[in-house]
């Protein structure tokens, strides 16, 4: 419909968004990084076609995020890690599908070569979605 032309169109602003939130931790309760997932779910269900040749750019993000906040010493309460990593996840999984299964081939480099478990879930997630 006419999000999906809407998103579309503004699809490279947008990215750069969503890129530079996914980057910055924003204090303890993290509104501001939860809220750009759901936005970046929304997306890729949107402009689903438009996706594929964004790949490596939104898979770099996402794992550096999953990274960042796995290895997030500061006050982040555990619930809060919990759901970005969710977040995350979630948008791998929908990015997997629109890429006809792209991103779990290329994560599978990542998970042979990555020892941190909480790390490893996440990819075994999509790994395992159908």
């Amino acid at each position: 419909g006419r999000l999906g032309i809407l998103i579309a169109r503004h699809l490279k602003r947008l990215e750069r968004v969503i890129l530079g939130y996914l980057e910055v931790c924003d204090g303890p309760e993290e509104e501001a990084r939860l809220g750009i997932l759901e936005t970046l779910q929304c997306t890729i269900e949107h402009a689903w076609p438009r996706m594929p040749c964004r790949l490596p750019v939104l898979l770099k993000a996402l794992l550096k995020m999953i990274w960042d906040v796995h290895t997030d010493q500061s006050s982040t309460p555990e619930p809060v890690k919990a759901a970005l990593l969710q977040g995350a996840t979630e948008c791998l999984i929908l990015l997997d599908r629109c890429s006809e299964g792209q991103v779990k081939v290329l994560l599978e480099g990542v998970y042979s070569s990555c020892e941190e478990n909480r790390i490893r879930e996440c990819i075994r997630k999509v790994q395992e979605n159908t």
